[in-house]
């Protein structure tokens, strides 16, 4: 029995395992990228948690909708002062923090700024 192929291709998740297993370069940026698509899914989830859209959070923190968006896609790395206005606009405070490898968690040191 011939399988089908599926109108709109492979799944997000069998394209990146197809990328990954042919290229190294492509595999490092993925790493490197994965904190900051992380980060991004957490300003996403901050944002539905408020209740705002894309334009309403960017007039909060002085910014444009398309800056959020650029934030929330991930591949943009924003400053400090975007994170703290991030935090702040959403009643919070911006923890900052170091983590040393094989340390127990106890033994981090968080900021609130």
């Amino acid at each position: 029995m011939k399988k089908t192929a599926s109108p709109i291709g492979s799944s997000l998740s069998a394209a990146r395992r197809k990328r990954s297993a042919e290229s190294a370069e492509y595999r490092r940026e993925r790493e490197r990228l994965e904190p900051w698509e992380k980060l991004a899914r957490a300003v996403v989830q901050l944002r539905m948690r408020q209740n705002l859209t894309q334009e309403q959070l960017a007039g909060r923190i002085g910014t444009t909708a398309s800056a959020i968006s650029r934030l929330e896609s991930g591949q943009h790395i924003p400053s400090m002062e975007t994170l703290r206005k991030l935090a702040h606009a959403s009643g919070g405070h911006l923890l900052v923090g170091f983590e040393v490898p094989g340390e127990a968690a106890k033994h981090r040191e968080l900021v609130a700024i």
